[in-house]
């Protein structure tokens, strides 16, 4: 996917014309191409190659984020590539991102633009197809007021603020990721009921909401920092107000090669019930509540203790 070959290849082309367009090698790009034909992404007309109706599904137009996922010059391409220093994590315990690049995964999405805007598409495309369960899977009612900590471009936020008119809300997310957000919110008609602010998790949250909510945020992060994380919600939650965790959760939703994923490239891991209540008790919260949500992820719901 790196060389976007489905994309170049959906009008019949020779190989030396590729070849020259990347400057390849025409001899090793006939070799991939011959294997791709064997794989059925590619079929041979001629001396021509031309994608097929399956390898269309990797075209960026699919729109099923495989495009942005296989493609190691965007985040999550490269971040694969870490797994050849997997040894190093067992080990250690920790991510072998910074092993392999000299920096963690989230310092090289703020040192290249290009790779925050591949990750918030792959977030994007990977709850897409979730967002009406969590809307439906959940009672919103008894929230007046809800703050998205880390929202990413809002999404679901939005699916949440069209299905219950009388919520407002607040989502943070770095700079970058927020004036995504805010454009879109602008778009679909919500930019009155909710205000978007740049900003870290890990620093002080808009207090009194009736609710925070975390999607995929703390398998992201080792025990200290997922800690950190709820202690920031819990602050500024208060007595009254209530904390969602929606993520994978080791023995309701969770798959083993993405508590591997979670390991290598941030140095954290899908987490099991017990070992929420011990991070939750850790940030002075209560682990009230957890729930199969979706056909991959959990709801966690706490309360400060």
């Amino acid at each position: 996917m790196t060389l976007e070959l489905p994309d170049r290849l959906r009008a019949p082309a020779t190989v030396e014309k590729v070849a020259a367009e990347l400057d390849l090698s025409p001899v090793a790009l006939d070799v991939l191409c011959g294997h791709l034909v064997s794989l059925g992404v590619l079929e041979r007309i001629s001396d021509q190659y031309l994608t097929t109706s399956y390898g269309k599904n990797l075209c960026a137009e699919a729109e099923n984020g495989l495009a942005n996922l296989l493609d190691l010059n965007r985040a999550a391409g490269r971040a694969e590539l870490a797994f050849v220093e997997l040894e190093h994590s067992i080990r250690t315990g920790e991510a072998a991102y910074a092993r392999r690049y000299g920096q963690d995964f989230w310092a090289d999405l703020t040192a290249n633009p290009r790779l925050r805007t591949a990750f918030d598409q792959q977030m994007t495309n990977r709850f897409r197809e979730e967002i009406p369960q969590v809307v439906a899977g959940i009672d919103w009612s008894g929230f007046e007021t809800l703050v998205d900590v880390g929202g990413g471009r809002g999404d679901l936020l939005a699916a949440l603020l069209e299905a219950n008119p009388k919520l407002r809300a607040q989502l943070i997310d770095l700079e970058a990721t927020a004036a995504q957000a805010q454009t879109m919110f602008e778009e679909r008609g919500l930019a009155d009921r909710v205000e978007v602010r740049g900003g870290s998790f890990f620093d002080p949250l808009p207090a009194g909401a009736d609710g925070y909510l975390l999607v995929d945020i703390l398998h992201n992060w080792d025990d200290e920092n997922a800690r950190r994380i709820l202690e920031r919600c819990a602050e500024a939650a208060g007595p009254s107000g209530r904390i969602l965790a929606i993520e994978a959760v080791s023995g309701i939703r969770a798959r083993t090669e993405m508590d591997l994923v979670m390991l290598v490239h941030f140095g954290g891991r899908e987490r099991r019930v017990e070992e929420f209540g011990t991070l939750a008790s850790a940030a002075g919260l209560i682990l009230t509540n957890a729930t199969a949500l979706t056909g991959q992820r959990g709801l966690l719901e706490f309360r400060v203790g």
